[in-house]
């Protein structure tokens, strides 16, 4: 009986906050509204840096138990961008991103609670010590303040990210794609509904709801001073344009060109199970394996399997002429292919003369992103773990694996590849800095 009720009232506050937001863009020209949400992050980051942890996890539980009640809501609003989106041509790669499910949303809700249940860095002690003149020093971790992120066609980033940045103090603005801003802004609904609940400012977590590519660029140039970093979450293009523009720091997210070694010491059962899950769990998502590169010292025994395991499977397989060989379903690769991000069913496969020309074929094609060897040599392993310069390597794990929440932070907002500040899954942890606070009982310094 409690369904069309909260229904009505979850659609109410879409239209609500669709209107208010349209209203101000409307009124005044995009920098204007640009710089008058900066301002009010900017406040809004300065409160959230003194919340207690309680009152911040339960807004995110109270948002948890709101997008669970507004799931027919979500799902409605998501299809309206998914029919916009295949009416564009929109590949099924580009539209799997898109979709929200069921599933999807209660996995969503769920992330937020993982969340709330994870440490609160901020205020936690990294170091400290005392000095010979009694003054003790520690240093601490602080948010950083305000953090725009700016993504591609994933709605969940906007709860993901919204989240994060709550919970580690910082105030969010988010500029979702604009084929995923009806799905983006039902759950910006029920992410405002749990701050408000708890009194904590609305304006912590902020959407930029128009469409004009000059939002991008006054998010670029900080807001007037009011964005401390930003962060890129989409494809090659969008990044080139954030490094390329942006004058405040970036935590870099470039292509996801991810290898899957296997060594002449695999286990090869395990070799193709993990390689099917690599590749095929989720094709769209940027820990995908894009490259297989077998060892050709042991290509009669593994390369036919695990070939034929991709092709029955219903993936492409691109491959060089000893993969050709193995099965007649292969297509001959090209050299784009070894660099490529596939983000589909597609896959590159080549042979290597053992773990060294894997690592240099990996240093040259890969973008530094997920990188992983198959074998039970130790090792063999241990040299590619050592040398293959990526944010993550792995040792007989699926690189599908390459997530925040796996990784048990409850989410992230992104893979960093750079290597400044944050490098890997971005983080409660990687959204803070720190400040040194000394305590002393009067010293003075010599003159």
């Amino acid at each position: 009986m409690l369904r069309k009720p909260l229904r009505r009232s979850a659609e109410r506050d879409v239209n609500a906050m669709n209107a208010i937001v349209q209203k101000l863009l409307h009124e005044s020209n995009v920098e204007a509204a640009m710089l008058e949400m900066g301002k009010a992050a900017r406040a809004a980051a300065r409160e959230l840096a003194a919340a207690p942890r309680g009152l911040k996890d339960e807004a995110l539980r109270i948002a948890a138990a709101e997008i669970r009640r507004h799931t027919p809501v979500i799902v409605e609003q998501n299809n309206r961008d998914l029919k916009a989106a295949e009416s564009a041509g929109r590949p099924g790669s580009y539209l799997d991103r898109l979709l929200l499910d069921p599933d999807r949303i209660e996995g969503i809700a769920t992330g937020l609670e993982a969340i709330a249940g994870v440490d609160d860095p901020v205020g936690s002690i990294i170091a400290e010590w005392k000095r010979p003149n009694g003054l003790a020093i520690s240093r601490v971790r602080v948010p950083i303040g305000v953090i725009g992120i700016i993504y591609e066609s994933r709605p969940n980033v906007t709860a993901d990210a919204g989240a994060l940045c709550l919970k580690s103090g910082n105030a969010a603005i988010l500029r979702g794609g604009s084929d995923s801003h009806h799905s983006s802004l039902a759950i910006l609904t029920c992410l405002a509904h749990g701050l408000r609940q708890t009194g904590l400012p609305e304006d912590a977590i902020q959407l930029v709801a128009t469409v004009d590519r000059d939002a991008v660029g006054h998010m670029l140039r900080g807001l007037d001073g009011a964005i401390d970093v930003i962060v890129p979450r989409g494809g090659k293009s969008l990044v080139a344009r954030v490094q390329e523009e942006a004058r405040v720091p970036v935590f870099a997210h470039l292509e996801g060109v991810c290898h899957t070694y296997v060594d002449r010491g695999a286990d090869i059962d395990m070799a193709v199970e993990i390689v099917l899950n690599a590749k095929l769990r989720r094709t769209g998502v940027c820990g995908a394996t894009e490259a297989l590169l077998v060892d050709k010292n042991a290509h009669d025994d593994y390369l036919g399997p695990l070939v034929k395991a991709l092709l029955d499977a219903g993936c492409e397989v691109r491959g060089d002429a000893a993969a050709q060989v193995v099965d007649e379903r292969v297509v001959a690769a090209s050299n784009k292919d070894w660099g490529t991000e596939f983000l589909d069913a597609i896959i590159a496969v080549k042979t290597v003369d053992g773990v060294d020309e894997a690592i240099r074929h990996i240093a040259r094609y890969g973008s530094q992103h997920t990188d992983c060897i198959v074998t039970e040599c130790i090792g063999t392993a241990e040299r590619f773990l050592a040398r293959v310069d990526s944010a993550i390597v792995m040792h007989n794990a699926s690189t599908q694996f390459a997530d925040g929440g796996e990784f048990g932070m409850g989410a992230e907002i992104g893979i960093a590849t750079g290597r400044m500040h944050a490098r890997g899954p971005v983080g409660l942890e990687q959204l803070t800095t720190f400040k040194y606070v000394v305590r002393g009982s009067g010293q003075v310094r010599a003159k």
